[in-house]
C-alpha cells in the first residue's frame, strides 16, 4: 500500500511550503538552463497563492519578464524575495515537465509569460 495523506495534511504541508515563497515579500520564478544560467526570472504576487484545497492551490498573478539569456529552459525555481530556493522542478517543451511551455527555448529579448501555475502537495 502507498502512503497517502489526508487532505487536511496535504492542505498543511501545501501552505508551509507556500508560506516559505512569501518569506520578505514577493518571490521570483526562474528559469534556468540545466547549466543553472539563469534566462528569465518573473515576479510572483505579494502573495504567492492562496491557502491550498484539496492539498492543491493555484498561484496569483505572475509578472511577465523581458529574457535575460539566451539558451533551453529546463530548469526552474521557486524563489522567495531573498532568492533562497523553496522549490525547484523541470521544464517541458509542451509536455514532460513539471512546468510546461509552449517552447522552452528562451531568446534574450524575449517576452516570457507564465498563464497559470498550480502547487501540489503529495499526496
Amino acid at each position: 500500500m502507498a502512503v497517502t495523506h489526508s487532505t487536511a495534511a496535504r492542505n498543511a504541508a501545501a501552505n508551509a511550503v507556500l508560506a516559505l515563497l512569501n518569506v520578505g515579500g514577493a518571490g521570483s520564478l526562474v528559469f534556468m538552463t540545466t547549466g543553472l544560467s539563469v534566462l528569465a526570472t518573473l515576479a510572483l504576487s505579494a502573495t504567492a497563492a492562496p491557502g491550498a484545497s484539496s492539498g492543491s492551490s493555484t498561484f496569483n498573478a505572475i509578472t511577465n519578464a523581458t529574457a535575460t539569456g539566451t539558451g533551453t529552459a529546463t530548469v526552474f525555481q521557486l524563489q522567495n524575495n531573498a532568492a533562497a530556493l523553496v522549490i525547484t522542478g523541470s521544464v517541458g517543451n509542451g509536455s514532460g515537465g513539471d512546468i510546461n511551455m509552449s517552447s522552452n527555448v528562451i531568446t534574450s529579448g524575449d517576452t516570457v509569460s507564465v498563464t497559470s501555475l498550480v502547487y501540489n502537495a503529495m499526496p
